[in-house]
């Protein structure tokens, strides 16, 4: 079993840290109380079966019991217990200005100066820093490049789905998913709902696919399109994106949509890009309950 204990110093990225490793399948505990530690790992240990990857964060929020931590930390070794310990670290200016943007108190400033509560954690926590398997200094690192270094640790070689990406058909008469970031009309393509034989078929039927496809204008926009994604999700990878919504919308969201949402799925199903992927047709049968 992996257990990762994620310390440093308040302000350096341990929420975008814990984010991470839940992408990444860990079963992610904050600020544990420390002489809950022992317990907590005996009991991960022994339960390793139904999850082999556990995250325990652990910062000066505990305030003087930080010191019994190391005690912990040998009677697990002497188990033969691995605690791998990632330390995250960022310069004084650097957690000065975080905390003033975010308007948080300083577990340590409450009553001196924030200055002075950094300094204070810096001796604090100087021995969990010295330990640490990992250091990770974030001063100068945006969050792509902090979940990066994170990957690079515990992943090795290991294929993961950090893009999950949601093909999505709708109806512009139902409104724009409010969650959608990439949007694409497809109301210019023949709309089937003005043949009669047609209108009560779906998308996801043949007879409708070849109606909308059928055209020098529905190739060239699915080959552009499908270009365009292919550009985009290796760049939205490396940003540091872990969620894509792909959103494709006709008047209904019954024919149009969702014939070409099929083939935008289609097209990424077939395509190694290390991403998860799910298809969903918002409002393909709404036409339908209104007795349209």
């Amino acid at each position: 079993m992996k257990l990762i204990l994620l310390t440093g110093m308040s302000g350096a990225g341990k929420h975008t840290a814990f984010k991470c490793l839940e992408d990444m399948g860990y079963n992610c505990v904050d600020n544990l109380p420390v002489p809950l530690l022992k317990s907590f790992a005996e009991l991960a240990w022994k339960n390793e079966k139904e999850s082999d990857k556990v995250a325990v964060g652990i910062d000066i929020r505990s305030g003087e019991a930080i010191a019994t931590i190391e005690e912990t930390l040998n009677d697990l070794a002497k188990d033969g217990k691995e605690v791998t310990i990632v330390f995250l670290e960022a310069d004084d200016d650097v957690l000065i200005a975080r905390y003033k943007e975010t308007r948080r108190n300083h577990p340590l400033a409450r009553a001196e100066s924030l200055y002075e509560g950094i300094h204070m954690e810096r001796g604090y926590m100087a021995f969990l820093k010295e330990r640490a398997d990992y250091v990770l200094d974030t001063t100068h690192l945006l969050t792509k490049d902090l979940k990066s270094e994170l990957r690079k640790i515990f992943l090795g070689n290991e294929k993961f789905q950090n893009l999950f990406v949601t093909v999505m058909s709708f109806g512009y008469k139902y409104g724009i998913p409010q969650d959608a970031d990439l949007v694409f009309d497809v109301r210019f393509l023949p709309n089937p709902y003005y043949e009669k034989d047609l209108r009560s078929m779906t998308g996801n039927d043949a007879p409708i696919q070849n109606y909308v496809l059928n055209n020098r204008d529905a190739e060239e926009f699915l080959k552009k399109l499908n270009d365009l994604i292919a550009f985009l999700i290796p760049r939205y990878i490396e940003e540091g994106k872990t969620q894509l919504v792909i959103a494709v919308g006709c008047t209904g969201g019954k024919h149009r949509s969702v014939t070409v949402a099929n083939k935008i799925f289609e097209k990424l199903s077939g395509t190694d890009e290390g991403v998860g992927l799910r298809i969903e047709h918002r409002d393909i049968d709404k036409d339908r309950k209104r007795g349209k």
